[in-house]
This record gives C-alpha cells, structure tokens and sequence, in this order.
C-alpha cells in the first residue's frame, strides 16, 4: 500500500515531535530518510570518495580518482531546467563551487557542487533518474 501526501505529512509531524534525529522508511517503490537538525545548505558539498586501483570491474579507473556522490535522495538533474544545456558535461574542468546538478527532494531544488577541482571523466546517472543518498553521480579526475 503506497504512501499518501498526508500520511507523509503524519510521519514528520510525529519525528518533528519525537527526541528521533533521523528516520529512514522504505516500503515497495518509496524511501524517506529524514534529519532534524540544522538545513543543509543550498550548495551542499558532496561526499568525495577515492577510488582504489583498477580492477575488473572498475576497468580504466586509477588511484586518486575522486567520485562525487548523492548528498541526499530524490530526483537527479543534469540542468536548470528543461531545454537548458547540462551544468557539466564529460571533459569539462570543474571548481569545488561549481554546480555539478540539482537534486530535487519533495518539490525543493538542491545544488550539488563538486567540491574538488578537476576534469569530470563520467556521469553516472541519468538525467530525472532518482537517486539514492551516497548512489555515485559523477567521478572527477582531480587536477
């Protein structure tokens, strides 16, 4: 049985009014994780991971890569909006402040910056896919 808005709504009134600070649910098809606490900012700074040497299923990987990951679950998006070109596209040299996508999490639009300086090598996910927190959105050649 999905869950509705209110219910949803009912769900973080009562963490709201509980000592929880934070709650993950997943049932078929949905997942909320949810942290009391101070917002995230609105250019929140990704999880950076190094990627260990190459091996047969990382093939043409090398030490000292970094992979940006999802800061948070919801909706990926490679762009400001529909028929606006991507913010990064593979080869492009990035700074740590600049926005790599949005992800959008119940109706709000977060930006996601690289927090490294670099070539992006690959994007991982798929524009208006729906991403998982720590899920890799893009690996990034540090310069």
């Amino acid at each position: 049985m999905p869950l509705s808005d209110e219910d949803i709504r009912e769900i973080l009134r009562i963490i709201d009014e509980s000592e929880l600070s934070e709650l993950t649910i997943e049932t078929e098809g949905f997942a909320l994780h949810v942290r009391k606490g101070a917002p995230a900012p609105a250019h929140e700074a990704p999880s950076l991971t190094e990627k260990p040497g190459g091996s047969a299923a990382d093939a043409g990987q090398q030490d000292g890569l970094a992979t940006i990951t999802a800061p948070m679950l919801g909706t990926f998006y490679r762009a400001e909006a529909p028929g606006k070109p991507p913010f990064v596209e593979v080869g492009q040299r990035v700074e740590p402040d600049t926005i790599v996508c949005i992800i959008e999490v119940m109706k709000m639009m977060n930006s996601v910056t690289a927090g490294v300086s670099g070539k992006v090598l690959q994007i991982f996910a798929a524009n208006a896919e729906l991403v998982e927190y720590g899920q890799p959105l893009f690996e990034i050649e540090p310069a």
